[in-house]
């Protein structure tokens, strides 16, 4: 093992990071994506400080494939972009870089400071960086082309214990940012390590911070979940938490009040890392809303196995039936507030289970046809295609909200065009 130092005000060095050498560390560089080893040699070669950082060190130590790699480096990201012409800076408060290879996105973050505290936006060194991250397992640092694993917070060794430690004190590690408690418990899930009492009991007592995150902010976590390796476990171990009835409490609700939905619930969940996931489109977040939608749609009536109302057509009840069901899944799974476009996808994969086929939504659409010209233009008969676009659901939805109506006397906020005012005439 070799160490990092850096020097005091007085000159005296002092140690602050271990270095682990290929025969310690043991990660196999055939794991290691050829994008990011690449991303990581051009920053270097252009004299900036890069290293591989977070889960996928992790991962890569436990002798894991990463799915995502993400980069840490002291360079800018104008100076990043400057680098790669297939880069975007995104971002407003904290500035990041994604770099793109096909379909795959890299995401190339600048060290960030202490100076504002722990929370603050600015720049920084890689020091400052890694007192900025949650856990001393997410904190190490990898140069895949030195092969060296850099540590300052003895991370390495939690990891061979096992353990789940947080690097910010305990005090301010949830107040700052309530998501961690969430993270911590699905780091605890995904690799089977043990939280230590006082953060079990720290996460028990600040659950309550979860209900002033942002939808946008728990709709990434859920998304993070279904897409884990292992879904259903992140899933009961939030349950156990009291976590989970912050990021879908309709469902949390109905673990306690609707007997065998639980286990049916997770058993869903549990598919999503079965071998029988094509990870079409859809398919994963439909995870959320299959069990609940079994319970409240009639899909024998559907798909004719029982005698339909003779004053329905069968392709008519069909589209009522997909717009009902799109504005009970929508109303399901909030707080959580996914893209309506892959709400469309989750339940045409449903209805496409039960031998229905639903026309695929196209964004382009603004308004339906009249109902006169679509007439004109329907062939004779009638088949299972039900055709319920996003206009349609999005008034559906719309109109599934009560409206207040306006009180008496109200004012009329509806724009009138102002008048020119008329120049005289030039004598």
């Amino acid at each position: 093992m070799r160490f990092r130092y850096s020097a005091e005000d007085n000159g005296r060095p002092v140690k602050k990071a271990a270095v682990y050498t290929q025969d310690e560390h043991r990660i196999n560089f055939a794991d290691v994506d050829p994008q990011a080893v690449y991303i990581t040699d051009r920053l270097q070669a252009n004299g900036y400080e890069t290293y591989i950082v977070g889960g996928a060190v992790r991962d890569l130590i436990l002798g894991k494939k990463p799915k995502d790699f993400d980069i840490a480096s002291s360079a800018s990201p104008a100076k990043i972009k400057k680098v790669f012409r297939n880069a975007r800076i995104i971002g407003r408060r904290f500035r990041l870089v994604h770099v793109y290879f096909g379909p795959k996105i890299f995401e190339v973050s600048t060290f960030r400071s202490l100076k504002d505290g722990p929370t603050s936006n600015t720049f920084g060194t890689i020091e400052d960086d890694v007192q900025r991250r949650d856990f001393t397992l997410n904190a190490l640092f990898y140069d895949p082309l030195k092969q060296l694993v850099v540590d300052y917070v003895d991370g390495m060794k939690d990891i061979r214990n096992r353990t789940i430690r947080p690097i910010i004190a305990l005090p301010d590690i949830f107040t700052d940012d309530p998501v961690r408690m969430i993270r911590a418990v699905k780091y605890g899930a995904l690799v089977d390590f043990k939280l230590p009492f006082a953060l079990k009991w720290k996460i028990r007592r600040q659950s309550g911070l979860l209900a002033d995150i942002s939808p946008s902010r728990l709709t990434e976590e859920i998304f993070k979940i279904i897409h884990s390796p292992n879904a259903r476990k992140i899933a009961e171990e939030l349950d156990a938490m009291g976590l989970y009835t912050y990021l879908q409490p309709n469902a949390a609700e109905h673990f306690k009040n609707k007997p065998g939905f639980k286990d049916r619930y997770l058993k869903t969940m549990d598919s999503l890392n079965g071998e029988g996931f094509r990870n079409l489109a859809g398919e994963a977040l439909s995870a959320l809303v299959r069990d609940y939608l079994d319970d409240n749609i009639n899909w024998a009536l559907m798909t004719g196995s029982e005698e339909a109302p003779h004053a329905i057509p069968q392709l008519s009840q069909n589209a009522e039936q997909f717009k009902s069901a799109f504005i009970l899944a929508r109303k399901f799974v909030l707080p959580m507030n996914p893209p309506r476009i892959e709400l469309y996808d989750a339940l045409r994969f449903l209805f496409a289970e039960h031998g229905i086929t639903v026309k695929k939504a196209r964004l382009s659409e603004r308004r339906p046809r009249s109902p006169r010209l679509a007439a004109a233009s329907k062939p004779a008969g009638t088949n299972k295609l039900v055709t319920a676009g996003m206009p349609a659901l999005a008034a559906a939805e719309k109109s599934a909200v009560p409206q207040q109506p306006a009180p008496e006397g109200a004012p009329n906020n509806r724009r009138r065009r102002r008048r020119r005012p008329k120049t005289p005439a030039s004598q």
